[in-house]
């Protein structure tokens, strides 16, 4: 081998030492210390999954039997489903209709309360087994003279009896504004007369006992009365206070009707309309609200109950025309009502009236309302 040779391959050899003296050194592998396991924890009781959020309670429905005008119906069932979340309906009906439709369905109810109407009709429910007590708390505040002793009614408002007259009609005949009940039997006024029937309205019904109560109770002479008036009548109508746009409207001359639907009607554009009030006495009504007897939803009449009692909700009314005078002395009285310290009321007996308003309107409908004018 030449020196040059050996000079390459002993070079080599020292290059391979140097690399492999350079190599990264292995990590040296700590011996496995056995450590002594740790005693269990006490087992935690289960976590049960996070239950979602429960449905809000369903605030549940309501059906209201709704006796006042149609309007106000409307604006007190709808305030009442904004207020409560209660899906909240109503049938609008007169309060001779709504005492017959109670007892027509009254082993399976349609409505879970009542609301409006005149005491009469209360009372005849109260004593067919057609509504039950329930004394609201809100009650405390409303007279005693306005609620039933023991809960079966509660008033949400007054309003007083009288007639509502087209004043350029009865110009036009040469007639004063009619202000007493022997005024309405004037022959001139054959034809111009209009009154609901007492058989189907609370209205009619409190005019025919408030002829009752002036001939002093005796039935015989209030019946000789209306034969009289028959004379003079148009139309009989269904509702109570239907008469009152046909005087609006001239169509006859004299309507007999609330006096806070005819201030309802004059503020409406019937601007012809006068409120006058018979001199000898007249009725009036104490509008009521109740709970209907096996109602589906009992919890909700209640609610209803203790929410129309308040002021702030009778003054809904007067929002739609409706000038009562609220019973809540909470609430504000409107300028438009009639003031019943203005009218002379007769003592008008509610319990004698529904004892005997079967008997009377069954008479009614049949010795005068089918009458032949004389």
């Amino acid at each position: 081998m030449s020196r040059r040779i050996w000079i390459l391959v002993l070079c080599t050899v020292i290059v391979a030492m140097l690399s492999a003296c350079a190599a990264p050194v292995p990590a040296t592998v700590a011996p496995a210390i056995e450590e002594k396991p740790a005693e269990a924890a006490p087992a935690e009781p289960a976590q049960e999954a996070p239950a979602e959020a429960a449905p809000a309670e369903n605030p549940g429905k309501l059906t209201v039997l709704c006796t006042p005008q149609e309007d106000w119906c409307v604006a007190i069932t709808k305030a009442f489903q904004e207020a409560t979340g209660i899906e909240t309906n109503y049938v609008r009906l007169s309060s001779g209709e709504s005492v017959a439709r109670l007892r027509a369905g009254k082993d399976n109810p349609e409505f879970d309360v009542w609301f409006g109407g005149p005491m009469d009709g209360y009372e005849v429910a109260k004593a067919e087994d057609l509504i039950e007590p329930y004394v609201s708390p809100n009650a405390a505040a409303i007279k005693d003279s306005l609620k039933d002793k023991d809960g079966y009614w509660t008033g949400v408002y007054v309003g007083a009896l009288g007639f509502c007259s087209n004043k350029d009609v009865l110009e036009s005949m040469d007639l004063e504004i009619p202000d007493s009940w022997d005024d309405l039997l004037d022959p001139k006024l054959k034809g111009q007369i209009a009154m609901a029937h007492p058989a189907t309205s609370g209205t009619a019904f409190t005019a025919l006992w408030t002829i009752n109560t002036l001939q002093g109770g005796d039935i015989e002479k209030g019946f000789e009365y209306y034969k009289k008036l028959n004379n003079n009548v148009l139309q009989y109508t269904k509702t109570g206070s239907a008469p009152g746009p046909m005087a609006g409207r001239g169509e006859i001359a004299v309507a007999i009707i609330f006096s806070h639907d005819c201030v309802k009607f004059q503020k409406e554009g019937m601007t012809s309309l006068v409120t006058s009030f018979p001199a000898e006495g007249t009725g009036y009504e104490i509008g009521g609200v109740g709970i209907i007897k096996g109602g589906q939803n009992p919890e909700a009449a209640k609610k209803w109950i203790d929410w129309v009692l308040t002021g702030d909700v009778q003054e809904i009314a007067a929002t739609v025309n409706s000038f009562q005078l609220p019973t809540s002395p909470d609430a504000e009285v409107p300028p438009e009502a009639v003031k019943l310290e203005t009218v002379n009321l007769i003592d008008y007996d509610f319990i004698a009236s529904a004892t005997a308003k079967k008997g009377i309107t069954e008479r009614f409908d049949v010795e005068i309302a089918p009458a032949p004018k004389e």
